[in-house]
């Protein structure tokens, strides 16, 4: 695997080994971030479900001011760090190797708030109501949320979000989403 675009253009980085993971693809990754383009300079990046951590590493690469990787697979963890020192990004880096609900609870506790935030589930998580709920109080006010999930199932997701693009890349789906800031009275 190899980062797209930016400072690290061209440079590689590791997957954990066995079917743990499923890192996202170049040619997702690159769609991906084509679509984001300016949204991701100086962004405070969270990468929930991080893998190898491929989609914090571009944003990186690509002018984002930091990035917290959360996974709570301890091999996915120790490829993080390894690809963190070996891209020149530890120092942006946080990686964390605990579950994301406590995460996001630790978060909202130290007033930690993203712009950016990937979230890559194991594509038979297709409830992603609560992450999305305990999301809220983590995301700035203009936060895009990118779900990444099996193409041929949408996973549930709660009031509060709205979808402004979504698009199919063989299995893999991947949806944009921000706060639904309008107040019904």
């Amino acid at each position: 695997m190899r980062i797209i675009a930016g400072k690290a253009r061209g440079r590689t980085f590791d997957a954990p080994k066995g079917m743990d993971t499923r890192p996202t693809l170049d040619r997702v990754r690159e769609n991906v971030f084509n679509i984001l383009q300016l949204k991701v300079r100086d962004a405070k990046v969270l990468d929930l479900f991080s893998g190898s951590g491929g989609m914090a590493f571009e944003a990186i690469s690509r002018g984002a001011a930091n990035a917290v990787l959360v996974d709570v697979d301890r091999a996915a963890n120790a490829v993080q760090k390894q690809n963190a020192v070996r891209l020149g990004m530890a120092e942006q880096c946080r990686i964390l190797n605990i579950d994301w609900q406590l995460a996001l609870r630790q978060f909202a506790a130290t007033g930690d708030r993203f712009d950016l935030v990937f979230l890559d589930p194991p594509y038979k998580m297709h409830d992603m109501k609560p992450v999305l709920e305990n999301l809220r109080p983590v995301l700035n006010t203009e936060a895009i949320i990118l779900l990444e999930h099996e193409a041929k199932t949408f996973p549930s997701t709660p009031d509060g979000y709205y979808l402004y693009d979504s698009r199919k890349y063989g299995i893999a789906g991947v949806s944009f989403f921000r706060l639904n800031t309008t107040e019904e009275a």
